[in-house]
């Protein structure tokens, strides 16, 4: 389905929309990929969320043997007005030379797709033209956030079997944290955090930052999509337009960090039910992520200490659900391997996060 060929997506009117008219997993396949689960040679549980996660593939792929034969990490690069408020450790600069590194394959992110056999594709996002400064302005307006949130939805343009979600943009974290705290409230503090290495004193002038934007725009934050808009910035209305494009693909899909979650929670608060085929790929060290994964109900799949973006910890989750899927589809039943005990039984341990 590509939604934009039929009405394409010119304001936040568009994007509401689509987030009204979401479909469902197909529950047939995940009650078929439950059942196969059961019959398979271990005892019920012993593979804990690694059957968890088969189910849910099946479920978005609408099969009840899921595949991970088309796999794509997107990373989508934008440049913010804010950074001028000395909220980074590096210049603005920085994002068009890591995209140029990106294209050259000497990113960490390179070696990660690489190593889960997934193509990578890197989506920069007029790295010339940085958004506006938010402690002053909205910092899109309603046909630049549109535009920046149709550049993802369009880049689904293939039947991929999961996707992957992250970001690259310096002072991005800034405005992730500004989106947090319009969406979940509470003090600017309580969801800034060092970014790309900034001191103590350097977290305090960001929260400043954060706690101006606050206040400049208090009267439009109960909007959600009007918090993406005046707060965030293109990668991240990029990111939940390629999440919601998967939603209506029925591709699974895994986020990345902070920033890429702060994405996810405009899509959540404007729907509940928005991010039902995605995974948590990890827990970063950013310090509120912890407190954005609680609000979005998704346990990540692994807490390495990774900070770095690029869609980096969502890349090395792909190795768990290929874990996953390898168990499901290769394993032998209990018929199949003359072993007894396959007489049908129910998991005692499912996992928290339905299909």
């Amino acid at each position: 389905m590509n939604r934009s060929a039929a009405a394409p997506i010119a304001g936040l009117d568009d994007i509401a929309a689509l987030l009204r008219a979401l479909p469902a997993a197909d529950a047939g396949s995940a009650a078929a990929a439950r059942a196969h689960q059961s019959r398979l040679t271990k005892p019920p549980g012993a593979l804990g969320r690694l059957e968890e996660l088969a189910e849910w593939l099946a479920a978005w792929q609408g099969r009840p043997a899921p595949r991970l034969e088309r796999v794509a990490i997107f990373v989508f690069a934008g440049n913010h007005g804010v950074t001028r408020r000395g909220v980074s450790a590096f210049p603005a600069e920085v994002t068009a030379q890591m995209v140029a590194n990106f294209a050259a394959g000497g990113a960490a992110i390179n070696q990660l797709a690489n190593c889960v056999g997934a193509e990578l594709r890197v989506v920069p996002l007029e790295l010339d033209r940085p958004t506006a400064d938010f402690t002053t302005a909205p910092a899109m307006e309603e046909a630049e956030c549109a535009a920046a949130f149709r550049a993802g939805y369009e880049r689904l343009d293939a039947p991929f079997d999961l996707v992957a979600v992250g970001e690259m943009g310096i002072g991005n974290t800034t405005a992730a944290a500004a989106v947090t705290a319009a969406l979940l409230g509470g003090p600017a503090i309580h969801f800034t955090g060092p970014g790309t290495g900034l001191d103590g004193e350097g977290v305090r002038r960001k929260a400043a930052v954060v706690e101006a934007a606050l206040r400049f725009h208090a009267a439009a934050l109960d909007d959600p999509l009007e918090v993406l808009r005046r707060l965030g910035g293109r990668e991240i209305a990029a990111m939940a337009g390629a999440i919601t494009a998967a939603r209506h693909r029925r591709v699974p899909v895994l986020l990345d960090g902070y920033v890429c979650c702060a994405a996810a929670a405009v899509l959540r608060n404007a729907n509940p039910d928005s991010l039902a085929h995605c995974r948590a790929g990890h827990r970063s060290a950013e310090p509120a992520h912890r407190l954005l994964l609680e609000h979005l109900g998704l346990t990540p799949l692994l807490d390495l200490g990774m900070r770095l973006g690029e869609g980096s910890g969502a890349a090395v989750a792909i190795a768990i659900l290929r874990a996953a899927v390898a168990c499901h589809n290769g394993m032998a039943t209990f018929d199949s391997a003359g072993v007894s005990g396959g007489e049908p039984r129910t998991a005692t341990t499912p996992g928290e996060e339905g299909p």
